[in-house]
């Protein structure tokens, strides 16, 4: 497929990814639209114009509202359709390539639109899937020679966490306060968290809602699944290792996450599928399934001192994943828990097995002790305020390439 709108060779929305968002246009209005190289295309001005008329089950213009939640829960036999849709569209050749006057009213300039958060998120739980990640940890904050906790390669871990504070790509975040216990006190302490981490994640977007007493195999899975989004699941280390027990992550996770603003779909990324890991011991029969379900998809992380350039610090890979999409939602339903549309599921951190594959500030610094050296002379530890960190990811496979953007966020001071 080649395109009549340019772009170059790197991009990450080339014609074979077709994302879909929320942007506001001339500062004026709010819908949804898609993205070619750096063109963002108002879709509900196509709607308007006639475009998806020859699309079953696309009774009223969905484009048109606040998020894509209207536009995904139509289901994919439907929203595949409009993506196929597009993608003649913007073929050489189209009606639509031919058509400058809708060209003028629907395609705009990157720098022209601000993109909102593509999705309302009702519910939203995080993962803790990377066998990497939940090895280092288990070997810092318990026995090294016994890592990973009984239950860990039988089920795949997660929490319940705040779809409240979810955030879009770009906007600040306030470093969070509130108890620590240094290791050389007696009793906690009260203020601003010294200890502030990212994580790099993915997750996925439900496109359907069931009832409570369903559940979603396996099999069934992807075509409950939308698309993903880069996730960043900004961590307060210190407050986090104070009341993690006996319940788990609370105000440590809850002020803050971050994601990319451009949804791709699991169509996109179709050629870029990939084995998982093998697992041992053998899972139970309702986590088990056929096929590659995991994805090769490079990951990067960037730290950007205030006034200073971007400096890459991690290098990982969503196929490292070993619990993969198809198991975190047969064992997130399995016991009768309804979904949403527009429900929200992190990976967890993602990290391989080099230490520049780590997806975390505690992995890459080993808690602190091995800190990372900037470019402007500085180190880090942890985050400080006025950093800003931004994660990127791509699929690249026999010329093509299908890519998410970042996720960006600044740190500031505490409130």
């Amino acid at each position: 497929m080649k395109s009549f709108v340019d772009y170059s060779s790197n991009s990450d929305f080339s014609i074979h990814n077709i994302p879909f968002g929320v942007a506001v246009f001339n500062k004026e209005y709010i819908g949804c639209c898609t993205r070619i190289g750096d063109q963002v295309i108002d879709l509900a001005t196509l709607y308007d114009l006639g475009y998806f008329e020859d699309i079953e089950g696309l009774d009223d213009n969905v484009f048109e509202a606040y998020t894509i939640n209207e536009f995904i829960e139509l289901g994919k036999p439907v929203t595949n359709a409009v993506r196929s849709k597009i993608q003649a569209l913007l073929q050489e050749g189209s009606t639509l390539s031919k058509d400058q006057k809708t060209i003028e009213e629907a395609f705009y300039d990157l720098d022209k639109v601000k993109m909102m958060m593509p999705v309302h998120i009702p519910n939203y739980t995080d993962f803790y899937s990377s066998i990497e990640h939940a090895t280092n940890v288990g070997k810092m904050f318990r026995d090294p020679a016994n890592a990973l906790l009984p239950n860990w390669k039988h089920l795949p871990v997660g929490y319940h966490g705040r779809a409240s504070s979810i955030v879009v790509s770009g906007t600040e975040i306030n470093r969070p306060k509130g108890q620590m216990k240094p290791a050389d006190a007696d009793k906690p302490v009260f203020g601003p968290c010294k200890q502030l981490d990212f994580e790099l994640e993915m997750a996925f977007i439900i496109n359907k809602n069931t009832e409570m007493g369903e559940s979603i195999s396996t099999k069934d899975a992807e075509d409950a699944i939308f698309g993903m989004v880069i996730f960043n699941d900004w961590s307060a280390r210190d407050i986090q290792s104070w009341e993690y027990v006996p319940l788990g992550p609370f105000l440590a996770k809850n002020f803050g996450s971050s994601i990319s603003p451009w949804v791709v779909t699991l169509e996109a990324l179709e050629p870029f599928r990939t084995a998982s890991p093998v697992q041992d011991p053998e899972v139970l029969d309702y986590l088990k399934f056929e096929g590659d379900k995991n994805y090769d998809i490079n990951l990067e992380v960037y730290i950007q001192p205030e006034n200073g350039e971007q400096n890459l610090i991690c290098e990982s890979n969503y196929k490292h994943m070993y619990w993969n999409m198809t198991q975190q939602l047969a064992h997130h339903t399995v016991n009768g828990c309804n979904v949403e549309v527009g429900d929200m599921y992190a990976s967890g951190t993602i990290s391989g097995s080099d230490p520049k594959s780590f997806g975390s500030m505690l992995e890459l610094t080993w808690r602190g002790q091995n800190p990372i050296s900037l470019s402007n002379g500085e180190e880090r530890k942890f985050i400080e305020d006025n950093d800003t960190v931004t994660m990127k990811a791509w699929a690249e496979k026999n010329g093509i390439r299908v890519g998410f953007g970042e996720v960006s966020g600044k740190i500031i001071p505490t409130v």
